[in-house]
This record gives C-alpha cells, sequence and structure tokens, in this order.
C-alpha cells in the first residue's frame, strides 16, 4: 500500500489515475495546481505523479525542484503530453525517478510502482540551463536525454558511442549545459582530425622553447578547459603511444605539458567514439586499461534508422533552421514525409540535415515534394563512411545490397519487376531478398508510393 499524490490540473487524467491507483490497492490524494500540490504534500505521500504544464504560477519543474529540497522527499515522477528534450533532461537533472509521456496505462502504472524506490535524499540542484537541443521523443532518444540529466551534475567519465552522424556532440554539449559547469569552457578537440605526432601538444600544450618553433607558451586542451569540460571525440583512433599518456592524464588528473612540469587538471572528460572499442581491445588497438577508464558511464545513441519516430520531428526542425538563416519558410508535402520516412539513413542526423538544406535550397516553391528529397549524393557517401569499412565482409555487403534494393524500389515508385530489372537480378531472388532485409508486402503497404505497381508490371 501506498500513498500517491497527483498534481494535474486535468481533473478527468487526475480522477482516471486515481481510480486506476485504488484498483491497484494504493491510496491516491488529488491536487489541481503546483500551489495545491506543495499543500498537500506531508511525510506520509510515498510518491508523487506531476503533471509538467500547469497554470497558476508555478509550472511541474517548479515543484518538482521544490518538492527534492526537501531532505527527506518523495520519489517524483513527471508527466507531460509533449515530451522535450529540454523538459526530459531538466526533469531528470532536477531529480525526476521518471519522465512519462500521457496517457498512462494500467500496466504501465502498476510497473511504474514497483520500480519506486523508498525515499531517498535528492540529488543536488544546479542552475537551469536550456542551451542545446536533442530532438527526438522516442523511447529510444528518451532514454539517451534521462541519461543525459542523470549524470549531467557528476564529475564522472562519460562515453559516448554511436555511428557517424548521430549526434555525439550534441549529447556531449548537452551534458556540459545541463551541468555545474556550464559557465565554465567546452572544449571539443577530434583526436581522428590530428596527426599523431601533434596530438599531445594540442591537448597537453608546451612551454616556450621547449622545441624548434615553440616561441610562446601554450596551455593546451586539458588547461584551456579549465573547471569546464573536454570532449575527445573519436577516442578510439587515439595512437596508441598517446592512449598511455591520456591514461595517466585520466587517473592522476596531472598532465604534463611537452618540455614542462606536471600541472593539476580540472576538466570534466567526456569522450566519444563510432567504433567498438572493446573489439579494438581484443586485437591490441586500444590499451584494455583504457578503455574500462573510460567506461565509467556509456551513453549509447541509436541510429536514426532505429527511431523512425523522430525522423519528420528532426526533418521540421532543420526546416525551421534553413529558414532562420535567409531561406523562406517551407513544409514538407504527405509524399515528402513518406520519402523521408521509408529512407534507411546510412549517415543518420547528419545525412537528413543535408538533405533538408539540400532540398531548401533547390526548390523555389513552399512544399517540398518527393522529388525534391534528393538521397542519392548521400547514399554514396555514407556507404563510404567509418561504420560500413568497420564492418565484417558479410555484414557490409548486406549493408551495401539492402542500401542499393531500397534505392531501386525508391527509383521505380515499388514496382518489384522494373527494380530487379534495374539490378540486374530475377524477380524472385529480389523477393527473397526484400524478406530478407524486412522489405515485406505489410511493410510497403505502409508506404503508398512504394506499394503501387509491387507486383508485375
Amino acid at each position: 500500500m501506498a500513498t500517491i499524490l497527483i498534481i494535474d490540473d486535468d481533473a478527468a487524467l487526475r480522477e482516471g489515475l486515481a481510480e486506476t491507483l485504488t484498483d491497484l490497492g494504493h491510496t491516491p490524494r488529488m491536487a489541481s495546481s503546483g500551489r495545491e500540490g506543495l499543500a498537500a504534500l506531508s511525510g506520509d505521500v510515498d510518491a508523487v505523479l506531476l503533471d509538467l504544464r500547469m497554470p497558476g504560477g508555478i509550472d511541474g519543474i517548479e515543484v518538482l525542484r521544490r518538492i527534492r529540497s526537501h531532505r527527506d522527499a518523495p520519489p517524483v515522477v513527471v508527466l507531460t503530453a509533449f515530451a522535450s528534450a529540454e523538459n526530459t533532461i531538466e526533469a531528470m537533472r532536477l531529480g525526476a525517478f521518471d519522465h512519462l509521456t500521457k496517457p498512462i496505462g494500467r500496466d504501465e502504472l502498476k510497473a511504474l510502482l514497483q520500480r519506486l524506490p523508498s525515499r531517498k535524499r535528492p540529488i543536488s540542484n544546479a542552475p537551469e540551463s536550456s542551451n542545446g537541443t536533442l530532438i527526438g521523443s522516442s523511447d529510444a532518444m528518451r532514454r539517451v536525454q534521462k541519461a543525459i540529466g542523470l549524470a549531467a551534475d557528476s564529475n564522472a567519465i562519460v562515453l559516448i558511442l554511436g555511428e557517424t552522424g548521430t549526434g555525439k556532440e550534441l549529447v556531449a554539449r548537452a551534458l556540459h549545459d545541463h551541468s555545474r559547469r556550464q559557465e565554465s569552457p567546452f572544449i571539443a578537440v577530434n583526436c581522428a582530425a590530428i596527426p599523431a605526432d601533434l596530438l599531445e601538444n594540442e591537448l597537453f600544450g608546451h612551454v616556450k622553447g621547449s622545441f624548434t618553433g615553440a616561441t610562446s607558451d601554450r596551455s593546451g586542451a586539458f588547461r584551456d578547459a579549465e573547471n569546464g569540460t573536454l570532449f575527445l571525440d573519436e577516442i578510439g583512433d587515439m595512437p596508441l603511444a598517446m592512449q598511455a599518456k591520456i591514461l595517466r592524464a585520466l587517473q592522476e588528473q596531472v598532465i604534463t605539458p611537452v618540455g614542462g612540469k606536471p600541472v593539476r587538471t580540472t576538466a570534466r572528460i567526456i569522450a566519444a567514439t563510432h567504433r567498438d572499442l572493446s573489439k579494438l581491445v581484443a586485437t591490441n588497438e586500444f590499451r584494455e586499461d583504457l578503455y574500462y577508464r573510460l567506461n565509467v558511464v556509456p551513453i549509447a545513441i541509436p541510429p536514426l534508422r532505429e527511431r523512425p519516430s523522430d525522423i519528420v520531428p528532426l526533418a521540421e526542425h532543420f526546416l525551421v533552421l534553413s529558414a532562420s538563416s535567409g531561406h523562406s519558410q517551407k513544409h514538407l508535402s504527405p509524399a515528402a514525409v513518406q520519402k523521408l520516412s521509408r529512407h534507411g539513413w546510412p549517415g543518420n542526423v547528419r545525412e537528413l540535415r543535408n538533405v533538408i538544406e539540400r532540398a531548401c535550397v533547390l526548390t523555389r516553391g513552399d512544399a517540398i515534394e518527393a522529388g525534391d528529397i534528393d538521397t542519392s549524393g548521400e547514399q554514396v557517401q555514407s556507404l563510404s563512411n567509418s561504420a560500413l569499412l568497420e564492418a565484417d565482409l558479410p555484414t557490409a555487403v548486406a549493408m551495401l545490397e539492402e542500401t542499393m534494393i531500397r534505392k531501386a524500389l525508391e527509383a521505380c515508385g515499388g514496382n518489384r519487376t522494373e527494380a530487379a530489372r534495374r539490378l540486374n537480378i530475377n524477380r524472385q531472388l529480389l523477393y527473397t531478398k526484400m524478406q530478407r532485409y524486412g522489405l515485406t508486402d505489410s511493410a510497403l503497404s505502409e508506404n503508398p508510393t512504394l506499394a503501387v505497381g509491387k507486383d508485375d508490371a
């Protein structure tokens, strides 16, 4: 038995939740505003279900902040009809137990109550920040957003994992912008883009006269990020010799500039890679001790193809960005939305942004049609990217094959006979491969453009 305080201005939802809680054997307590909810909060309340958006001067975030400021605060679950990256991150950062979207079903509520912890001390209350945006409300992206909120105020090393183009630096910047370090520098270093013989100087700096051409002192990225965040992007491409020096810096929080003496470092480290570090460890291409030192708080960003519900919101976001940079405001036609939704996006969010920017530049009208969505240039680029080259041969062949089949079907409007002719394979083989890659009749029927003429031409 638990006493659950429901704070929501929607009477119907409030009463529905109360009825469900009663059926599950719990005692509901209801409040219709933030002020009323704070007044109803007492020592016997075991958990709070809190609406994020409420009228009356005190919104859900402020109510959450005040509840969590109490020493023996109950766990708070934030509810919202329209989840965004900002409110999810902020809610989790301020100590929410979870952040869920309405409506909440009986089974979901029952499972939630079973997961609720006993009362505990609140996490610390850092200044509010709204810098940075991570578009996406899919379950996969909300897990990322929650992880950011939980890890933001920690000093622990975060390792961001994800394919090229998924937005690893955006996650790193969100961790910084939502932390107590937000007023200090955020310094990003791409370890793959700097020659091996210059990387040490870039990270640790040097003293004047330490080598030919060193005409003045250089602080280096670690000291430039003092009290802030140092983002080591593509750390999987760092040379082994440099890995040993980075390991020492992480373990001892001390760096040694070229030609200088050891100096303490106060930067928080966030690393990222598109590579499988465990495989690199197995082939002695990456130090095992450094891998475990980095892999304290891993955050894996899902590829865009695994979160299709985020494709259109991302595209619309990029349309707004394009309009703010001088292009006329455009919108996507239903056919364009279908084409975007069925594309495989091997280049992830970066590919989507390029496609939308290209369409905005090359489309004269206000509406972007399916014919204005050109993914052919991105296909060639993405198939030569590191994700493909890192795969084993069977996987790489399958990726290429699926991409070519999708492209042929798209070009032929879903006509499989014509697609097989373009691919120079017989139609039955095409059917077999379509089944292998999930391009079934049911999948095609969800996209009318592909479904037309899928039988014999």
